[in-house]
């Protein structure tokens, strides 16, 4: 989907029904009608054991929420209104937090309650640079998250988990939420390695042989890394919130991992605004090549001028048609029988002047 399409689509969002109308009671759900099948997958484990399988139902759910002491759900997909609300009625989920998780234009965020803690987290794709809203609810013994679409940055956390000798295994549902949240800061690394890449080939480009294309190149690559800024930047005050607020649900331990996913994401928003900085130089870059290219044409354009100037009005004096024969000051050479060749030596002898003289000036360099 182009950037204009999104851009029309999110206008078209009030007459689709992706957000409710003024004066809708708080809590409302509305979801989107063009979002995708809503799916439900489980992955329990402890120490010792571990089960994963997708479920048909919410009410399936209550049955790994008292034997397991860790429960992943994973919910793709926010079409169906229904699922969603017995998801949420399952856990006991605020009315607030399931509106959010239908409403995907939220910045990231956490939101404290009394039995769990509700993440919002911008997850990035590679292709194209986009992201996509996740929601996080983790409490005693579980760990709840919506995706909009299928398709997710966790799969090494999945792999970790079904290997019994990692410590994800031996961890409680906190340390899994940071995991999750770990791989959603991270996720953006690889996103910004393709952008880097892309800077270097355009600048590359500016210095050899710009074109407009170069330029549209630039604008977009500028669009996305701002598009990645508004997405990662609240990531910070989200996960310094998590460090800072203390709250049973998350253990001390957890904490220390917690502060090494802050760091990555001031990384993360480091290299962006080190990349958007380097996107506005490109333009600058690009217009002063193209600047550097029209002074260029035009100083040769200017030395032909120059010596043909001269040129023309030695032709022009010679094109006046007055008669020889009226008086012998009216053009006696032209009755010469050296008269064309001496004006032409006289034209060449004035063009090379010029030239020697731009010459030495250093015009020719």
């Amino acid at each position: 989907m182009s950037e204009h399409e999104k851009k029309r689509r999110s206008l078209r969002g009030w007459k689709s029904g992706r957000w409710a109308p003024p004066g809708t009671a708080p809590g409302t759900l509305t979801v989107d009608p063009e979002a995708e099948p809503t799916r439900i997958r489980v992955l329990a484990y402890g120490p010792d054991a571990i089960e994963e399988q997708p479920v048909d139902s919410p009410a399936e759910l209550r049955s790994y929420l008292d034997g397991w002491p860790v429960v992943w759900v994973n919910v793709t997909g926010l079409a169906n209104a229904e699922a969603l609300q017995e998801v949420a009625d399952l856990f006991g989920l605020h009315p607030l937090a399931l509106e959010d998780v239908a409403n995907t234009h939220q910045r990231a965020k956490v939101e404290p309650y009394e039995e769990e803690v509700f993440v919002v987290a911008r997850m990035a794709t590679e292709r194209p640079p986009d992201t996509e809203q996740l929601s996080l609810f983790f409490g005693r013994g579980f760990v709840l998250t919506f995706q909009e679409r299928a398709g997710d940055c966790f799969d090494g956390v999945r792999d970790r988990i079904r290997r019994s000798n990692r410590r994800i295994r031996q961890r409680g549902a906190d340390y899994l939420a940071y995991a999750l949240l770990d791989s959603i800061v991270d996720s953006y690394f690889p996103v910004l390695d393709r952008m880097g890449d892309e800077l270097e080939s355009l600048e590359d480009e500016v210095l050899a042989s710009p074109d407009q294309d170069t330029m549209t190149r630039i604008y977009r690559a500028k669009r996305t890394l701002i598009g990645l800024r508004k997405a990662i930047g609240p990531h910070r005050e989200a996960l310094n919130a998590l460090i800072r607020e203390p709250t049973e649900l998350i253990a001390d331990e957890t904490q220390l991992f917690l502060r090494d996913c802050y760091d990555h994401a001031i990384r993360i928003i480091d290299v962006v605004e080190a990349y958007r900085e380097l996107s506005a130089d490109l333009i600058n870059t690009y217009l002063s090549a193209v600047s550097n290219r029209m002074n260029e044409i035009m100083k040769v354009l200017t030395i032909i001028a120059s010596i043909f100037i001269p040129l023309s009005f030695i032709a022009g004096l010679y094109g006046m048609n007055f008669d020889p024969g009226a008086s012998p000051w009216n053009m006696p050479e032209l009755g010469w029988r050296y008269g064309y060749p001496f004006a032409l030596f006289v034209m060449g002898a004035v063009a090379a002047v010029f030239l020697i003289f731009m010459w030495r000036k250093g015009w020719f360099r």
